[in-house]
């Protein structure tokens, strides 16, 4: 059984909770000291800023508080600002110029609208701020529009959703895509990889809905949306791709609802989905699910780029965040189905940050 409402409460607390973030994260530096801190943390001290461009959900506020974790790791960084663009591109702009204003002198990014943002981040660039957007593309280049994108390898998050596709619907199969804002590059690259895989739709695999993807901002409520009215357009969906695993949870119940079988599920892991999955695979004779690690480690990566080159630290050789397949529920390799029901649905049994520690987070 969907617990919608559930869910529902969940996702008014992480928006309660990223509020709490936003004015908790100064001072954040006390809990390093010249012995434990890393190489890439050096001596010039900083305030450094911290910009979504939507930070509603249970995965943001988990990256969040993995950056957070990871400056407090530099006591040459003194104050950590934070600013959410609520999924408004215009403010997630002012809030770029808000952080410059304010004198920061290292700025990490989560440029969800892609290029739009690229005039402001090269703005701050240029007006000497080491700025390092990540995760998504927001198509500039290195040393001229920005310090440097922290990119992700999406494409080959799409390779493994490709592959294991094709070992699963060796005939072919009716496939949705599901992403995030329109125009941004995770999507453009996960489709790039499994296209690479399973061919451009001409061939036995069809990829059905609005292209290159469905547009969902990676917020649940529009997601719900999206896939309920996906269910009942398309009698026959085999497998659905989504680089935001568990917000589908409280639409998945619509196949069950229209007599149908859940489908395949290749996306990205989530706690609240493992368990769904593991409460309802035996009444949905085709629900399978393969996940790969939903990337909240992502942001670390990003802040020992921009603290380094900010605070005179070692430059980190890493450039990529590369997310490994976390479950496979065919093959149980390299993980069986992951839920653990001891700790909140909306955790991320793949992350860094352990599962306690993002429950307290949700608490707060």
């Amino acid at each position: 059984m969907i617990r919608r409402r559930k869910i529902a409460a969940v996702i008014s607390a992480a928006a309660a909770a990223s509020m709490l973030l936003t004015g908790a994260v100064a001072g954040v530096a006390s809990s390093a000291s010249a012995a434990t801190a890393p190489s890439w943390c050096g001596p010039k001290k900083i305030t450094m800023g911290l910009t979504d461009g939507f930070g509603g959900n249970n995965w943001r506020l988990v990256t969040t508080a993995s950056a957070r974790a990871e400056v407090a790791k530099c006591k040459s960084v003194t104050k950590l600002l934070y600013a959410d663009g609520q999924g408004n591109t215009t403010k997630a702009i002012s809030d770029i110029k808000g952080m410059v204003a304010k004198g920061v002198k290292a700025l990490v990014v989560f440029p969800d609208a892609g290029k739009a943002i690229l005039p402001t981040l090269r703005a701050a660039f240029k007006a000497g701020v080491v700025t390092v957007p990540y995760r998504v593309d927001p198509s500039g280049v290195n040393g001229k529009d920005y310090t440097l994108w922290v990119g992700g390898d999406f494409v080959t998050d799409g390779k493994n959703w490709g592959t294991w596709t094709k070992k699963n619907f060796p005939n072919g199969a009716n496939i949705l895509f599901l992403s995030g804002p329109a125009g941004n590059s995770q999507g453009a690259d996960e489709r790039k990889g499994f296209e690479s895989i399973l061919g451009n739709g001409s061939g036995a695999y069809k990829y059905i809905g609005e292209q290159p993807f469905e547009v969902t901002n990676w917020d649940p409520a529009l997601t719900q949306k999206v896939l309920t009215a996906a269910i009942a357009k398309y009698p026959k969906i085999d497998v659905i791709f989504s680089d935001f695993g568990p917000v589908m949870v409280s639409s998945l119940g619509e196949f069950t609802k229209s007599g149908r079988s859940i489908p395949a599920l290749a996306t990205s892991d989530g706690n609240i989905l493992g368990c769904f999955y593991q409460d309802n695979v035996k009444a949905n004779k085709d629900f399978k699910l393969m996940t790969v690690a939903t990337g909240t480690d992502h942001v670390r990566l990003a802040v020992q780029q921009a603290v380094a080159r900010a605070t005179g630290g070692k430059i980190p050789t890493a450039t990529q965040f590369k997310a490994p397949v976390f479950e496979d529920s065919t093959t149980g390799k390299p993980h069986p189905v992951q839920c653990n029901r001891s700790i909140n649905d909306w955790t991320f049994l793949s992350s860094q940050m352990s599962g306690a520690d993002q429950e307290a987070l949700l608490k707060k």
